[in-house]
C-alpha cells in the first residue's frame, strides 16, 4: 500500500537515512517531485489489466539471441588481480571504512 503523500516528516527521515545535505529550497523541490512521481505510480496502479497479462521488465519484446546461461567460472589467476591492489590482507582487498553519522570519531 502506497502512502497518499510524502509528508515533511517522512521526507526528512528519508533524507536522514540517505545522509543527504539539502537546503530548504532543494528539500521542498525534491519532496514535490517525489509526490508527483507517487501520484503517477498511483494512477498506473489503477489501470485495469486482464488476468493473463504477465509482468515485464521491458516495454518491448527482446529481439535476437536469448541471454547466455549464467554460470560461475573461477578466474584462473586471482593473485594477479590481488597484486594490483594498493593494500591487501591475505587474499582480500583492504578498503577504507565509510564513516556513518553517529559513529565514534565524528
Amino acid at each position: 500500500m502506497l502512502p497518499e503523500k510524502i509528508t515533511r516528516e517522512m521526507f526528512d527521515k528519508l533524507v536522514s537515512l540517505a545522509a543527504l545535505e539539502l537546503d530548504e529550497e532543494e528539500s521542498e523541490y525534491l519532496r514535490t517531485e517525489l509526490n508527483h512521481q507517487l501520484a503517477a505510480v498511483k494512477e498506473l496502479s489503477e489501470i485495469q489489466l486482464d488476468e493473463d497479462v504477465q509482468p515485464s521488465l521491458h516495454g518491448i519484446e527482446c529481439q535476437g539471441n536469448p541471454p547466455r546461461k549464467d554460470e560461475w567460472q573461477p578466474f584462473p589467476d586471482p593473485d594477479a588481480i590481488l597484486a594490483l591492489a594498493p593494500e591487501r590482507e591475505g587474499r582480500y582487498f583492504v578498503v577504507p571504512e565509510i564513516a556513518q553519522p553517529g559513529q565514534e570519531g565524528q
